[in-house]
This record gives structure tokens, C-alpha cells and sequence, in this order.
């Protein structure tokens, strides 16, 4: 497993909770003992307007210190799709998170789609004819759904469920009916642990999550997955939750 991250992630670069201190510390603390860490390179403009417009890019520029670092998310999502491709699973351990970025707007502290970006360049380099993509975090990635809604090829899905049971159901009921991918790209927000906004999921259920999509994943997808971070707020629990879903991601 390879876990994507760059030191600027660590910067607070706004006020909103996806960019608060030792949000990103707690995660690389926990993980920097038993997972090598790869360092990427700030995506292009021309990665951002495969998903976003030309204004919508623009005004992300005014925002200074934050599109640095927006960048710089992307780039780290594009690494992990990367590693993919080579059948080797990777986490962008990255912020800020983007599943609520469309391709004109974006609001929930996401400014860039990060995940869609990703996988639109594996669409556009040939590498993959399908794509699943699978959201786990407490909030609809309405930027994802908008930025693939004419795309049949791409395939969205956001987990839900009121008790962990139905959670866990509904995630198996979306791999079990889903047609045949090339890969999966996984939406990783951790704000429905039961200590975090959500209040459903325990830290183990992570690792469940993983098991459950790795092994759809060697048996349909050739082993092909990634997963970029989203929401998670709880600092004292996000760690460990990012560590048991790597653990069943294995």
C-alpha cells in the first residue's frame, strides 16, 4: 500500500474543519511507521479543466494559498490513480478533500474535484473503458455525480444506510450489482464514524469497507483500486479509521 502526501497538506490554508491543525498530522502519525509514503507533483491546468471550466479554475487562482495547495490535492489523487493502473493500491492522504467541486462551483470546503480528475485522465489515456467510483464519506458527493451525469461509462455511488448493518448491506448490494469495471476510485471520508458527525460506523467497520471493495476489486477489477481522503473531523479517531480501511484494502 501506498499512501500519497506532501507537507503542504498540513498548512491551514482556510478556517473550515477539512483544513484544521493536526488534522493531517494525526492521520501521518498513525500510518508513518508501516506505510511508505510517496511525495507528488501539483497537477497542470489543463488536468483541472478536464472536469472544471476556465472560470471555475480562475477562481480558485484568487484564492492564493489555497489553490497552491488544491493543486497539489489533485496531483496527489492523480499519483494514487497511478498506482493503480499498476495493480498497486494507493491513498491519497490529501486535503483539500473535493467531492463537492462540479465542474462550474464548489462548496463543503472542496475547491477541486480531486478524484474525478483522476479518473477522468485514466479515462483519457486509454487506460480504462469503465470506472466505479464509490463514495463512503457521511455527505453526497454531488460534484461527482455532477461531473460524470453524461458520462455512462462512470459509474457513481454514494454508500448510505441509517444502522451499520444497513450501511454494510448497501455497500454490498452496490458491488454485487454493479457491471464490470476497469477499477474503483474511492471517495474516503471518515464523518460517519460514531464519534464523528455521523454517529453510524466503528473504527473496524473501516477495515470492513476495505475487505469488501478489495475483494470486488481482485476479482472484477484485476486488483486496480485507489482512494483519496474526504471528510473525517474527529482527530482523535480519524487515524486509526484510515488505518483499518488501508489494512482491508491490503
Amino acid at each position: 500500500m501506498h499512501v500519497v502526501y506532501h507537507e503542504r497538506y498540513e498548512e491551514v490554508y482556510t478556517s473550515d474543519p477539512a483544513a484544521a491543525a493536526g488534522r493531517i498530522e494525526c492521520i501521518k502519525a498513525t500510518l508513518e511507521n508501516c506505510i511508505e509514503f510517496i511525495k507528488p507533483k501539483a497537477a497542470s491546468e489543463a488536468d483541472l479543466l478536464s472536469v472544471h471550466s476556465q472560470s471555475h479554475v480562475d477562481w480558485v487562482k484568487q484564492q492564493n494559498l489555497t489553490y497552491e495547495v488544491a493543486v497539489l490535492a489533485v496531483g496527489g489523487a492523480l499519483k494514487a490513480s497511478e498506482f493503480a493502473m499498476k495493480k498497486e493500491s494507493a491513498f491519497g492522504l490529501i486535503r483539500p478533500p473535493g467531492h463537492h467541486a462540479s465542474p462550474n462551483s464548489s462548496w463543503g470546503f472542496c475547491y477541486f474535484n480531486n478524484i474525478a480528475i483522476a479518473v477522468e485522465r485514466l479515462r483519457k489515456e486509454g487506460n480504462a473503458a469503465r470506472a466505479l467510483i464509490v463514495d463512503i464519506d457521511l455527505h453526497y458527493g454531488d460534484g461527482t455525480a455532477n461531473s460524470f451525469m453524461s458520462v455512462p461509462e462512470v459509474d457513481y455511488h454514494h454508500v448510505q444506510g441509517n444502522t451499520r448493518e444497513r450501511y454494510l448491506s448497501d455497500l454490498r448490494n452496490i458491488l454485487n450489482s454493479q457491471e464490470d469495471c476497469d477499477f474503483i476510485a474511492l471517495s474516503a471520508g471518515f464523518d460517519r464514524h460514531e464519534l464523528d458527525w455521523g454517529g453510524l460506523l466503528k473504527t473496524e467497520d473501516y477495515q470492513t469497507i476495505g475487505r469488501m471493495i478489495k475483494k470486488y476489486v481482485d476479482e472484477k477489477c484485476d486488483g486496480k483500486v485507489f482512494a483519496v481522503l474526504e471528510g473525517g473531523y474527529n482527530h482523535s479517531v480519524l487515524g486509526e479509521s484510515v488505518k483499518a480501511l488501508l489494512l482491508g484494502l491490503k
